[in-house]
Order: C-alpha cells, then sequence, then structure tokens
C-alpha cells in the first residue's frame, strides 16, 4: 500500500510570495522616501547656513558703500540709494557699483537700502506730529485723541494715563491680559497691541481701496456706511519707524510722511518734490541742503518753524534689506545699520 504525501496547493504560495514581495516593496519605497527626507532636510540646513552667511557678505557691502558715501546732505539720488551718484560718487569707488545680484561665493545678493530718516520716528512723536499723521491718514476725529495718547502710554515709564490713552490696567482687562511696555517701541509691529489702533490704520488689512494711495484721495475719516471704518491713503507701516536720528529728512521723506509735518500742504510738498527733481539746490544737484533753499517755495512761511522742528536734510540710520541666493534656494535677510563718526555699525541682523 503507497502512502502519498498531500503537496500545498501551489496558488499559495504564490500569493505568499506576493505579499512578502509587496511588503518588502513598501519597506523598501519607505526607506527610499525617509532617505530622501533626510537629504532635503540636511541641503536645506546647509543652504540655510550658506545664505546667512551670504546675506551677511551684502550687509558688509551695504556698510562698505554707506561708508564711502561723502558727508553732508544724504538723497534718493545717492547709490546706496538706487540712484546713479551725486558729486564725488561718480568719479570715486562707487562709481559703477550695483546694488543688484552682487556674487558672493558660490551665491549672490541683492541689496535694498531704505533710509529711516524718511519715515516718522514713533518713540520721539510728539502730541502734535502723531495727530497730524493721524488727521492726514483720514482717521475718525474721534479715535485721534485716543490713538495719539495710547502711543505715548505705551513709550513712556510712567503708568500715569493721558486722558485719552492707556495704560497697564487696560490692557490687563483685555483676553489675553498684556501690560504697557512703558519702554520705546523696538518694532513697529508692536502698535497692533495699543489701544485704538486697528488693522486696517497699521498695515491696510480689510480695506477695500488701493493701498498707500496718493494723499488727495483719502475719504477724510467717512467710511462707506455708518460705522464703517474709513479707506486709508497710506498705513502707519508706510510712515512710522522705530529707528532713526528723530527727524524726517526732507530729501528722502516721500510724499506722504511730509505731509504729516504740522502745517505742511499740498502746495509745498508738491513744490520740495519740484525741486529733489530739478537741477537745484546744493551744486545743482537736487539736494536741499539748507533752509534758505526751502524758505522761497513755502506757501506758508509760518510752515518753516515746524520744517526747523521736525526735519533735517541728512540720514544716519539704514535699513537694509538682503536677498540671499544660492542655487534654487533664495531668503530675504533685514539689517539696521548706524553711520556715525565712528564709521557704520551694524546694530541689527535677522531673517525676515
Amino acid at each position: 500500500m503507497k502512502i502519498s504525501c498531500r503537496q500545498p496547493p501551489r496558488g499559495f504560495a504564490i500569493i505568499v510570495a506576493l505579499v512578502a514581495i509587496t511588503v518588502l516593496s513598501i519597506l523598501a519605497a519607505g526607506l527610499a522616501i525617509s532617505m530622501k527626507v533626510e537629504s532635503q532636510l540636511a541641503q536645506n540646513s546647509n543652504d540655510s547656513e550658506k545664505l546667512l552667511w551670504i546675506a551677511r557678505g551684502g550687509v558688509e557691502r551695504a556698510s562698505w558703500i554707506l561708508s564711502q558715501e561723502p558727508p553732508g546732505p544724504t538723497s534718493l539720488k545717492q547709490i546706496w540709494a538706487g540712484g546713479p551718484g551725486i558729486g564725488p560718487e561718480t568719479n570715486g569707488p562707487l562709481a559703477g557699483i550695483s546694488l543688484d545680484n552682487f556674487p558672493v561665493g558660490d551665491g549672490s545678493v541683492s541689496l535694498n537700502i531704505v533710509e529711516e530718516e524718511s519715515k516718522i520716528n514713533v518713540n520721539t512723536a510728539d502730541t502734535a506730529l502723531l495727530q497730524q499723521v493721524l488727521t492726514t491718514m483720514g482717521v475718525d476725529a474721534g479715535a485721534i485723541s485716543t490713538v495719539s495718547d495710547s502711543i505715548q502710554d505705551w513709550i513712556d515709564r510712567d503708568d500715569a494715563t493721558r486722558p485719552a490713552g492707556a495704560e497697564s490696567d487696560y490692557y490687563q482687562g483685555l483676553t489675553p491680559p498684556y501690560y504697557a511696555k512703558n519702554a520705546p517701541i523696538d518694532d513697529i509691529q508692536e502698535l497692533q497691541l495699543i489701544k485704538g489702533v486697528t488693522p486696517r490704520m497699521y498695515d491696510g488689512s480689510g480695506q477695500s481701496g488701493d493701498q498707500a494711495a496718493p494723499f488727495q484721495h483719502h475719504k477724510l475719516g467717512f467710511g462707506g456706511t455708518p460705522g464703517q471704518e474709513a479707506d486709508y491713503p497710506f498705513f502707519f507701516t508706510n510712515v512710522f519707524t522705530a529707528f532713526s536720528s528723530g527727524k524726517i529728512n526732507i530729501n528722502t521723506a516721500d510724499t506722504n510722511v511730509l505731509l504729516c509735518i504740522p502745517n505742511m500742504d499740498d502746495t509745498t510738498v508738491q513744490n520740495i518734490e519740484n525741486l529733489r527733481d530739478s537741477e537745484g539746490g546744493m551744486n545743482n544737484s537736487g539736494v536741499i541742503s539748507g533752509w534758505n533753499q526751502l524758505q522761497p517755495i513755502l506757501s506758508n512761511p509760518a510752515l518753516m518753524n515746524q520744517l526747523q522742528r521736525y526735519c533735517t536734510f541728512s540720514g544716519t540710520t539704514y535699513e537694509v534689506h538682503a536677498l540671499a541666493r544660492a542655487g534654487n534656494s533664495e531668503r530675504e535677510y533685514v539689517a539696521v545699520l548706524f553711520r556715525g563718526p565712528r564709521g557704520v555699525q551694524v546694530v541689527g541682523f535677522h531673517p525676515k
């Protein structure tokens, strides 16, 4: 009698083999993805470090450019601002210098240099200047004192509350609660924490019209419907800075900033801009260097006192935007530079 062993079905063996192959394939794919992710993370880390040092190289280049600028009035016609250059710049070390795509190692950097004296220093602005900014924006009259007083309460070192302002007792009642800073503003983003300041005032968030439109298009503080906040012609981010000498440079301030000077009017602003665009001013360069050059173009003689109180003809503080590129990667960094008797100093540097 023969006894035969039962052979296992071949189909079952094939299924087991296919399952094993599938599992191994999935594991292999997972390993490959993991290795790719790890490799990409390592590459990103390497690129990040590289971009950082490329940006630092760009900031050093900006420092050198500013150090080569001649002393005296500063203007948007100068090379640091992307202009053609004036006076000694045109035949000195800065001749032919470009702010774009400067090679650093195996990457490049492009620079945008903004003079902070072209704006209003929120830390040094007095009541008259703050209220004029708000009035020029077209902020509702009932909110002007609240915002102005609250900004000054936020900055001053005491706990005394101005008539329409706010100190820590007000902010502690909010959700979440916080304290008034009672110190200078380090970043104008802090303005969003201050009583009365709305997103529209700060950067135009939720505004329906064009941002930073010319002054003459403002709506005088009235919204389209009762209770609606106005569409402002410009915002706090356009006119305020936390770093500067405290004076406004007549040569670099834009239309909106000039209009925020107390007693200023459209005609005088246009006259100032025409003079800057002309071949008048210092050495027929269009650069304003003295009050005597402004006196003939003022439509209101009383304005001279305000100009001498709030303005200057040169800058000392610069915000440098360095766009670093390496391969397919790029990142923007921001630095703050101060130009003084001891040269140019970097006082801040961070990624944007």
